[in-house]
């Protein structure tokens, strides 16, 4: 890996290049997948390649190639320089890094069983495990599971001396079971919608799941909601659990403190951000018990969001985004923190793989943990709504209006959760609605949870983030009924 960045970078100088990083990407993924008592997808994949990023002219270019021989990679480098050349002639000024270290390291992720050292028979055999304890249940009608593995190695250089080799495993899964009847369709998802819970982690995570022993369960469940009562609509108190906290953190926060969409340089895909730059520091972002930060750090947890060092080669560190409710700070690559003055980069640019050019992308993006234990939050609460596992989201382009829906709810009456509810929604106004926040449980009911599948950029990108969360109250929310499947 060593000697293609080397014939990049060189190349790239010979070629113009002020600047130039490459990024050598080794990586390997396999999907299991059954349905309804069968396998449904079983794929494998490797793929192995250098991109190439450079400053030319005061502008960046960017090229990359599956084709490895010394040839190819140089040829990559020149048209990087090309491309920057191409795009000076259109820039409206020279652009400037903020300065970083060059560090000469090496960064190992925590794992401690290669999901790969495992047969995708056993992995098969599980999941149809799975799926044959939730079709134990009568009235499940679909039962879907699946698991997902990526072993990534990637080697960083740049001309200005960085050498990093970083490798992690990302592992994910989990279920659901569907109910149907006549034209209602209700789900339950477990541990989370959209594929389960993802992390930084070996097998090991897999196992902590425990998905056969709690199929039955959430089988009953997804049962039950054909015939729940349907969520009633009012404003009163809201209760979310921690894996839909986690997505309402991922919307309205983690994407409009993209640094990126702020300054205008991202607004093809989703849009821009209600929070430009007057915002910083000035805004109420929420109340005092709200206390976000955007965190790569390993002592944060094993994320999907956590790593050593992002692909400009900065270190992942803890910035804080709100501080006792008032906006502290975006995430920022070392191009964006110049734009508005910071010293340093926060460590937040990356890309999908090789053949794709680093993005500010959201790292582990937590709301800290509160004082509240789960039982006296519940107690607290005469009447709201308990709701979990998130089913649909919507926001608009400049993320401040939104309305999301989920998968089950509770009725609270009482300080006690009582009557199953279905098809429960709520919305707001993203300022509005964390200023509406009282109540944050502890470090004991705190999960970091995984999106995998979050979208940005053209061409899209596709990565995974995380998302640190424990259940959480808002008082006087907009609820309601949301259409049924």
């Amino acid at each position: 890996m060593d000697d293609l960045a080397n014939w990049a970078l060189n190349h790239a100088e010979l070629c113009g290049a002020s600047y130039a990083d490459a990024r050598v990407i080794d990586s390997r993924e396999r999907t299991v997948s059954t349905r309804n008592g069968r396998v449904g997808q079983v794929s494998a994949s490797e793929s192995l390649g250098i991109g190439v990023r450079v400053i030319a002219g005061g502008a960046w270019g960017f090229a990359a190639t599956d084709n490895l021989s010394r040839q190819s990679v140089e040829a990559t480098a020149a048209r990087a320089v090309e491309i920057a050349r191409a795009s000076a002639t259109a820039k409206k000024r020279d652009l400037v890094l903020a300065p970083e270290n060059a560090v000469v390291d090496t960064w190992v992720g925590p794992c401690e069983k290669d999901p790969f050292a495992t047969s995708i028979e056993d992995n098969a055999a599980l999941l149809l495990g799975v799926d044959a304890e939730l079709r134990r249940v009568a009235g499940v009608t679909l039962a879907e599971a699946g698991l997902n593995f990526r072993r990534i190695e990637q080697y960083f250089a740049s001309t200005a001396g960085a050498k990093i080799h970083q490798t992690k495993y990302l592992s994910g899964g989990g279920f659901a079971a569907y109910a149907f009847a006549g034209s209602e369709i209700q789900k339950r998802s477990y541990p989370n919608s959209f594929g389960g819970q993802f992390q930084c982690r070996g097998y090991e995570l897999i196992e902590s799941l425990r998905l056969r022993e709690n199929a039955g369960r959430v089988g009953e469940e997804a049962v039950a909601l054909l015939k729940a009562d349907a969520c009633p609509s009012g404003t009163m108190d809201l209760i979310l659990d921690s894996s839909q906290l986690g997505l309402q953190i991922h919307e309205s926060i983690g994407h409009p403190i993209e640094l990126d969409r702020v300054l205008g340089h991202e607004a093809n895909f989703a849009g821009m951000s209600f929070l430009t730059l007057d915002k910083l520091r000035t805004l109420r972002y929420g109340s005092d018990v709200v206390n976000v930060v955007a965190d790569g750090r390993l002592e944060h947890g094993a994320g999907l969001g956590t790593f050593g060092y992002d692909d400009e080669g900065v270190a992942a560190q803890c910035a804080p985004i709100i501080t006792a409710g008032k906006f502290t700070g975006y995430i920022t690559s070392r191009e964006t923190a110049h734009e508005i003055g910071e010293p340093r980069s926060n460590g937040c640019m990356r890309a999908e793989g090789w053949n794709r050019i680093p993005l500010v992308r959201m790292s582990n993006i937590s709301i800290l943990p509160g004082d509240w234990t789960l039982d006296a939050l519940i107690a607290s609460t005469d009447r709201g709504i308990w709701m979990e596992t998130n089913r649909s989201w919507s926001i608009d382009d400049k993320r401040f209006n939104f309305q999301f829906g989920c998968e089950a709810a509770w009725e609270i009456r009482g300080g006690k959760k009582t009557r199953l509810l279905k098809n429960p929604s709520y919305s707001g106004i993203t300022t509005d609605f964390w200023n509406s926040c009282d109540a944050v449980c502890n470090r004991d009911h705190w999960t970091l949870w995984g999106t995998p599948n979050c979208g940005k950029g053209q061409p899209q990108q596709v990565m995974g983030t995380g998302h640190g969360a424990s259940p959480a109250r808002f008082r006087g929310v907009k609820i309601g009924t949301a259409l049924a499947g």
